[in-house]
């Protein structure tokens, strides 16, 4: 009865709209609590206090919710439809990262994912919880240890079927579940995601120092980026796809079913130089719904004033000359660097 229901569920989560799922034990990843540590003791995870204050959950699913005995883990594909890549060249527009080109994914993922814990709680009984990113849940290690894919040499979670455009979604249950093979390795000697890497974020494969990666110093990085590593940001000002884009198994990526995940055309390579005058309303207005509207309207154009100096557009300097006295200071030291750069 446990196989059937096992069986209905997958079906069922097909249903929803994800395109993998797979069951894993909450202790399956003992692993995990070593490896956190050493990342924390190294400082890999730079202003992201967060991280060293739930040590103790992220380390050790089971500590998070000791009732659950099964933890079902779930993909969903929002692979692009254009190279993300090619827009790097084209440096007077900004490259925001794929997965925030539309609506904020979490609000997407987190009701796929409670109308599939109702079907479960409707059809087996027992208590749920739902997860997806925001909580301190190890999804990459569990998703190996269910078998949705493995955590490549740029610690993204890799599929043989999905490549690594895809979402991670979790729902914690009582009930007891039959637990899925865990995925190997298959990156090999591979080393293209670690080469295209523009600020050498990768200290060794497997390796991530937070503090040198674009996606977390365009979102989670406070106050002025380091000289060195503005200049190696190039145009991007929200996330970085580098990495991602690089990696082989790719080729296995099936297309979003989401529509909501496609890009909106104002999204796809946007003006800087519009991008720069934007105020806290006009930066509000234009990014409701979507995960950019977060990290605030300082910091957003902090990363467009970094991506105007890297520009080479000697007719963009006037826009960054605009903010030098901007009443946030780093915009201020942000258009006074870009200035300088472009003189």
């Amino acid at each position: 009865m446990k196989d059937d229901l096992k069986s209905r569920l997958v079906a069922q989560a097909r249903a929803e709209g994800f395109d993998l799922a797979r069951i894993c034990r909450p202790d399956a990843v003992p692993e995990v609590p070593a490896r956190l540590g050493a990342f924390l003791e190294r400082g890999y995870h730079g202003q992201m206090g967060w991280l060293a204050e739930r040590a103790h959950w992220r380390g050790d699913p089971s500590a998070l919710w000791p009732e659950a005995r099964s933890v079902v883990m779930l993909g969903e594909s929002y692979t692009p439809e254009d190279d993300p890549l090619a827009l790097l060249s084209e440096r007077e527009r900004g490259v925001v990262s794929v997965y925030a080109r539309n609506k904020d994914y979490h609000d997407l993922v987190k009701k796929r994912l409670k109308r599939l814990a109702r079907w479960l709680i409707a059809e087996g009984g027992g208590e749920v919880k739902v997860f997806v990113d925001t909580a301190p849940v190890p999804e990459k290690p569990l998703g190996q240890a269910a078998g949705l894919g493995w955590q490549g040499k740029h610690t993204n979670l890799v599929s043989r079927d999905l490549g690594n455009w895809f979402f991670i979604g979790s729902v914690f249950t009582t009930l007891e579940l039959e637990p899925d093979a865990p995925e190997t390795d298959h990156c090999g000697s591979c080393r293209a995601c670690l080469d295209i890497c523009p600020t050498d974020a990768f200290p060794a494969p497997y390796q991530l120092d937070a503090r040198r990666c674009i996606s977390y110093l365009t979102i989670e990085h406070k106050g002025p980026v380091d000289e060195e590593l503005r200049a190696r940001m190039g145009n991007r000002i929200y996330g970085c796809d580098d990495c991602l884009a690089a990696c082989p198994w790719n080729k296995f990526a099936v297309e979003a079913r989401e529509m909501r995940y496609a890009a909106r055309p104002d999204l796809v390579g946007p003006p800087l130089a519009e991008l720069a005058v934007l105020d806290d309303a006009a930066f509000r207005a234009r990014f409701s719904g979507s995960p950019i509207k977060r990290i605030g309207r300082d910091r957003f154009v902090r990363n467009v004033l970094y991506a105007i100096g890297n520009s080479g557009a000697p007719h963009l300097r006037a826009v960054a000359q605009r903010l030098a006295d901007d009443d946030d200071p780093t915009v201020a030291d942000a258009a006074r660097w870009a200035a300088v750069r472009l003189a």
